[in-house]
């Protein structure tokens, strides 16, 4: 029974060294801004898809299932 308390306490103290350890070396990531933001231009000529269809009643859509 000595043995697996001593396990347990060594796996305690590994553990908190290790949570400590990488609260220590953790580092925040560097934000770089732009000082001027570059706003994309919409293209006028892109082509862009209209539907027009009239909406299924809903014994229309009870007819297909």
């Amino acid at each position: 029974m000595k043995a697996l308390k001593n396990f347990e306490a060594v796996f305690v103290v590994a553990a908190a060294l290790g949570i400590v350890t990488s609260y220590a070396t953790a580092t925040t990531p560097v934000l770089y801004v732009a000082a001027d933001p570059v706003v994309a231009k919409a293209d006028a000529n892109i082509p862009t898809v209209v539907v027009a269809a009239k909406r299924l009643t809903a014994a229309e859509k009870a007819a297909l299932i």
